[in-house]
């Protein structure tokens, strides 16, 4: 029983622990939040010759750089802006957007990875497949294919476009070419503090019911004894009560006094069938009526007595 205790002490202490290193890792991540509870990135200027930027799947890309910001009711939004003014941002099929810049050379966001200060932008440019006539996006935002679409700021829900294939374009209100683009996003992760809380106090939670299931006293183990009936005198004269029933009161003051001991013979001396109680009747002392006189000579058999 003492190794199921320690067992569940041992696990309720990991995860309790566990719990509490979340918890300090949640508060580090909130360390870097604004005042409004905002966490905001910029980017490094992403240009390209060609009219547009494309993130192909934006679904892949924030589990790929930023896997908490899919969590609960998290917001992104993204400010996007030319050396003109607004860019056009907006989200549409993966397939559509393909078919639109089909014959115009954009380029396509690789990686967007979290380091410090300015986030990179990795990109690639794409250009037509030979045979392709050369088209311009023209009117952007006439076009009827978009999910969400804005003049510089995006909003949008990452756990609302979970598991869809979408793809993010930015690129000039006109569609012309030469694209510069000054971006900055913004994350607004609600979970993140209560999250937080959650684990804090559950773990410290687990780790003081850890240590009291540990820490906890060993009961001690009790000795019963079984015996017949006839032998409980016997019993009690060993040791040294009146009764049983005193087994369990404290002993009496004064000097304490030691247990009788007795040699018994051994087989040599016991026929084989013979059978005795495992307690034997303690031997009566010997008055000095009983015992020798020093002064007679020892008997032939019993050997003679020690000197004083």
């Amino acid at each position: 029983m003492r190794f199921v205790w320690t067992l569940t002490g041992m696990l309720l202490l990991t995860v309790g622990t566990a719990a509490l290193l979340g918890a300090a890792a949640l508060g580090l991540l909130t360390g870097h939040a604004g005042p409004d509870g905002a966490f905001t990135a910029r980017f490094e200027t992403a240009q390209t010759p060609g009219h547009a930027v494309v993130v192909t799947d934006l679904d892949a890309l924030v589990r790929r750089e930023v896997p908490f910001a899919r969590g609960g009711q998290a917001r992104l939004r993204l400010d996007a802006r030319t050396p003109d003014g607004p860019a056009f941002v907006g989200l549409a099929p993966a397939e559509e957007v393909q078919r639109w810049l089909a014959g115009a050379p954009h380029a396509a966001v690789l990686r967007m990875p979290l380091a410090r200060g300015p986030l990179p932008v990795r990109l690639e440019q794409v250009t037509p497949a030979a045979g392709t006539p050369l088209t311009v996006p023209a009117a952007p935002a006439a076009q009827t294919f978009w999910v969400r679409a804005g003049h510089g700021v995006l909003e949008w829900s990452p756990g609302d476009l979970a598991g869809r294939r979408l793809s993010l374009v930015l690129l000039r209100p006109d569609g012309g070419a030469g694209v510069t683009l000054d971006l900055r996003a913004e994350l607004r992760a609600g979970w993140i503090a209560p999250a937080t809380w959650g684990s804090l106090t559950g773990g410290t939670l687990l780790v003081i019911l850890a240590a009291l299931v540990l820490l906890r006293p060993v009961r001690p183990r009790e000795v019963v004894f079984v015996v017949e009936p006839d032998q409980v005198p016997v019993l009690a004269g060993r040791l040294g009560i009146s009764s049983l029933s005193g087994l369990g009161a404290p002993a009496p003051p004064g000097p304490r006094r030691l247990p009788e001991r007795q040699l018994v013979p051994v087989a040599a001396t016991v026929p084989a069938t013979t059978t005795r109680p495992a307690i034997g009747p303690v031997p009566r002392p010997a008055t000095l009526a009983e015992l020798p006189d020093p002064s007679s000579p020892p008997h032939p058999l019993r050997p003679p007595a020690p000197p004083t």
